[in-house]
C-alpha cells in the first residue's frame, strides 16, 4: 500500500442507457452527462492508483471482487447498433488492489470471494470510456450482493473506507431513476421521478449522522418503488455513501435523462 493520504472522495454516477455515448442520436441528448463524466477525475483532485467500481449489473451471493489483470468486454445490452458490440476499453485490472478489497471486507466480517473470468459490464466500460479514456488506471469491479439489502451495502462501503486513504477511488455506477417500463409508456415520469429525486438529494446531502438510516429505509420514500421497481441500480449508491464515513454528500450532477429526473453524487 502507498502511504496514507487525504481520503479521496467517493462517487455515485449515472451510467446512462446501454452504449449511449457512442450513438450520436443518444449522445446529443445526454451532453450534460458526458461532460460530467469527463470531468470526474479532475473533480477528485488527484489521479487514483486504482478505481473500485460497483456496478448495478453484477450480483453475487457474497461480495465478489474481479481480480483479472486484463479484461474482455461483457456486452450486457441488447438490440443496439452492431458497432457498439465492438467497443473496447483496455484498462488493466489490479489483482493487488482486489486483494486489498478482499482483506478489507474480511476484516469487517464479510464472507467474500474473487473471480477471474467476468469482463467489464456496460456499467463499467461505457462510463469509464469517458471518465478515464486513456485506459491506464486499473479498474477493480466489485459485485452487489444478492438480496440487495441496503444496510448490508452501506456496511460494505464502510469496510472499504480505509482504501480512500490509499489513493483508491470508490465509484458506484447505477441510475438514480431506473424504471424503463414507465419511461417507455410515458407514465407521468418527470413529475414522479422528481419527487423521488428530491427525497434522495435531501437524504444524501443532509446530516451525515442520519444518512445511513435514511438510505437504509429508502423504499419508504415517496415514489420509491416507482423510481426503482427493483433496486439494483440504486444499491451502488449505498456502497459509495458507506465508504464516505462522516463526509457530507453533495449533488454534482442533475438532469432529465429519457424524461426522468436523474442525479449523481459525491462524498468528501
Amino acid at each position: 500500500m502507498s502511504p496514507a493520504q487525504t481520503p479521496l472522495p467517493t462517487y455515485y454516477i449515472p451510467h446512462g442507457g446501454g452504449p449511449w455515448p457512442f450513438m450520436p442520436e443518444r449522445a446529443a441528448a445526454l451532453g450534460s452527462l458526458a461532460a460530467f463524466l469527463r470531468g470526474l477525475l479532475a473533480g477528485s483532485g488527484t489521479t487514483p492508483r486504482a478505481i473500485v467500481v460497483v456496478s448495478g449489473h453484477w450480483e453475487e451471493p457474497v461480495p465478489t471482487v474481479s481480480a483479472r489483470r486484463d479484461y474482455s468486454m461483457f456486452y450486457d445490452y441488447y438490440g443496439f447498433p452492431e458497432h457498439t458490440y465492438a467497443l473496447q476499453y483496455p484498462a488493466p485490472g489490479s489483482p493487488d488492489t482486489a486483494r486489498e478489497v478482499i482483506d478489507a471486507l474480511t476484516a469487517a466480517g464479510f464472507p467474500s470471494a474473487s473471480e477471474h473470468e467476468r469482463g467489464y459490464d456496460h456499467g463499467v466500460f461505457v462510463p469509464f470510456m469517458l471518465v478515464a479514456p486513456e485506459a491506464t488506471i486499473p479498474i477493480v469491479p466489485l459485485s452487489l450482493v444478492t438480496g440487495l439489502e441496503p444496510a448490508q451495502h452501506l456496511a460494505m462501503g464502510r469496510a472499504l473506507a480505509p482504501l480512500r486513504r490509499e489513493n483508491v477511488l470508490i465509484v458506484g455506477s447505477g441510475m438514480s431513476f431506473h424504471n424503463l417500463r414507465a419511461v417507455y409508456t410515458g407514465a407521468d415520469v418527470l413529475k414522479r421521478s422528481a419527487t423521488f429525486d428530491a427525497w434522495l438529494n435531501d437524504a444524501v446531502t443532509g446530516d451525515p449522522a442520519e444518512r445511513d438510516r435514511r438510505l437504509a429505509e429508502w423504499a419508504s420514500a415517496p415514489e420509491a418503488r416507482f423510481a426503482h421497481p427493483r433496486e439494483e441500480h440504486l444499491l451502488p449508491l449505498m456502497v459509495a455513501a458507506g465508504a464516505a464515513e462522516g463526509d457530507r454528500g453533495q449533488r454534482v450532477y442533475h438532469d432529465d435523462i429519457m424524461g426522468a429526473a436523474t442525479s449523481g453524487f459525491r462524498f468528501g
